[in-house]
């Protein structure tokens, strides 16, 4: 812990784990600074959650925040919120107050994180409502979602003697509108539901985002990479009582397929966080362990209508890395935050020994597809994802048009985010975002025209959170529309090992391959595809994630939990074009680095 000088104002006696004044924080009425990390228990196998938390607090860190994402918990609007397994969020913060360390939580219900849609369910946005407004379309499904997760957050405040010290309202509002009316619906849905420990607000350290974020009477923090002096002395001109508190210090930041892999220096990082922390200062770190956007959960941006998708791995160049291992910035960090003891944890992770594996083939792409697919009922037009209440994963569009004799072009508009045409069986092309176009020749017959639509991820920050997904136009044979469409949803995701299993034969450069992966004693690896195109990679019917080889992620990290001794089956479905040998290896390899330190002017 980092001495303090004597605070000045000493707070009156209350109910709450923190309290503040006079420009300081207390815990119990005890000077205090929060010295906090970024973990996410959905990025994060479960059997790894307290080998985790354990590497936080050797980090130094008294505390462990995590946002909760509303769509990992209800995919689908008619069934009740899971919070059992891999969503056991007590269980979580259970183990953090069983390592001593305290807990904030992030309930959104945004939450941004680079995690698909930021937290919001596919099935809300699609529908015609205001999201992230007063608009009752919007906070009344919200309302149902909190009386099912506030009551569990409130049962373990540190007033009931769990860990719980600190609630966040919404999250970065101010970077998004000015629905002042709708915070507030956000705070008093908190109260309401029983949270009475410290409840803040957290926005970028800028006018524009503090005047549409934050609330009188509710404690205002900030969010930012650099220059933490100039955010304390904004806070501090309109927040003169408050303590300077930085719910998220970006000390790394994420990557986007198609660029390179984000690093920050150590000492950068450690210079910032060093300013944060000065004349009692708290921070919590973001991230200090990144983990993995498992399955198909990374989100994605939005540049000027370009789409930005975020890769597997949520590494984040932290402190702790997507694996588990104590980094150069772990022990510089620990060192400025006064860190010290014997660590409980080992620096690295064991993993197996490295090797190659022949992938066979087992279906072409389209075979197995239709193998896949439901049953579709015919629709005048190709239905989107929301229409077919598909999350992520794949739709299989299916049309009959006569093509007369001579050349042509088949125009499809509005897609999103990737699509692969076929004709009569024969691949015919890929087209990417927006509107696209393929030569085809015709014979005068009727052509089976299947088109496969592919969601890249949902967009988390910005306006565009919400975006619909898949054919969002219509597809033309040159100037006419193609009708009477069959669209069938492919919730890759909900795949299982028996459904992987169950594919017909078939030769194709494209489609789903398989290995057998002998174990004697599970450990993690790291999975490389060289040679291969774009696609998406399950241990033992677990979707692992999507690997493409535009990078920079060139390795898929496969944690030790998901192994298990004897033969594990690993699947391979590749859209583009097949490689060599899978390679077992025992580093990540994340791309070629690009330092990188996010600024507000």
């Amino acid at each position: 812990m980092i001495e303090l000088p004597a605070p000045e104002v000493i707070p009156a006696p209350t109910t709450t784990a923190l309290s503040w004044g006079g420009r300081r924080l207390f815990r119990r009425g005890e000077p205090h600074q929060i010295l906090s990390g970024a973990l996410h228990y959905f990025r994060v196998h479960p059997r790894l959650w307290r080998d985790r938390i354990r590497r936080l607090a050797g980090l130094g860190l008294n505390t462990v925040d995590t946002y909760v994402p509303w769509n990992f918990h209800q995919p689908r609007p008619a069934s009740a919120p899971d919070f059992t397994g891999w969503r056991d969020l007590s269980a979580f913060l259970s183990l953090v107050a069983d390592e001593g360390l305290d807990a904030i939580v992030r309930p959104g219900p945004y939450i941004c994180a680079e995690w698909s849609n930021g937290g919001l369910p596919s099935w809300l946005t699609a529908r015609d409502i205001a999201i992230r407004s007063s608009d009752p379309g919007f906070t009344g499904p919200v309302g149902l979602w909190f009386d099912d997760l506030i009551p569990r957050i409130a049962a373990l405040q540190a007033a009931h003697g769990g860990p719980v010290v600190a609630v966040q309202v919404e999250n970065e509002f101010g970077s998004y509108g000015d629905d002042h009316d709708y915070v507030r619906w956000n705070r008093d849905a908190l109260t309401d539901r029983g949270i009475t420990e410290l409840l803040f607000t957290a926005d970028g350290p800028t006018d524009l985002m503090l005047d549409g974020g934050t609330l009188p009477g509710t404690l205002a923090a900030a969010t930012l990479g650099s220059k933490p002096e100039a955010a304390r002395d904004l806070l501090h001109s309109r927040r003169p009582d408050e303590p300077f508190i930085v719910a998220e210090f970006w000390n790394g930041w994420f990557d986007h397929w198609g660029e390179r892999h984000h690093v920050r220096g150590v000492d950068s990082a450690v210079s910032t966080l060093r300013g944060i922390v000065a004349d009692g200062g708290s921070v919590s770190i973001y991230m200090a362990h990144g983990g993995t956007n498992f399955g198909l959960w990374a989100g994605a941006n939005s540049d000027n209508g370009t789409l930005q998708p975020t890769i597997t791995s949520y590494d984040s160049d932290a402190p702790v890395a997507e694996d588990g291992t104590l980094t150069a910035k772990f022990w510089a960090i620990r060192e400025a935050l006064g860190g010290g003891g014997a660590l409980r944890v080992p620096e690295r992770m064991p993993t197996l020994p490295p090797q190659t594996l022949n992938l066979d083939h087992r279906s072409g792409l389209l075979a197995g597809l239709r193998h896949l697919a439901p049953q579709a009922s015919p629709a005048p037009r190709p239905a989107t994802f929301e229409q077919l209440g598909l999350d992520a994963g794949l739709v299989l569009h299916t049309a009959l048009p006569r093509i007369p004799p001579g050349d042509h072009t088949i125009n499809l508009h509005g897609v999103r985010d990737k699509a692969l045409v076929f004709l009569d069986g024969a691949f015919a092309g890929a087209v990417g975002p927006g509107d696209a176009s393929l030569p085809v020749r015709g014979s005068g017959a009727r052509t089976r025209l299947e088109i496969v639509v592919e969601s890249l991820g949902r967009i988390n920050y910005g306006p565009g959170v919400g975006a619909h997904k898949g054919l969002t136009g219509p597809v033309l044979l040159d100037r006419r529309l193609v009708q009477g469409w069959r669209s069938a949803p492919l919730d890759v995701p909900a795949w299982t090992a028996a459904d992987l299993a169950s594919l017909p034969a078939g030769a194709s450069p494209t489609g789903f391959f398989h290995a057998d992966l002998e174990v004697t004693s599970p450990a993690d690896t790291f999975l490389a595809l060289p040679g291969w195109g774009r696609g998406l990679l399950w241990i033992n019917g677990f979707l692992l994630g999507r690997y493409w080889e535009i990078g920079p992620q060139v390795t898929l990290y496969c944690p030790a939990p998901l192994l298990h001794p004897g033969p594990n089956q690993i699947t391979v479905c590749e859209f583009e074009h097949a490689g060599g040998p899978l390679e077992l290896r025992t580093e990540p390899e994340l791309g070629p680095t690009e330092e990188y330190i996010e600024e507000f002017d």
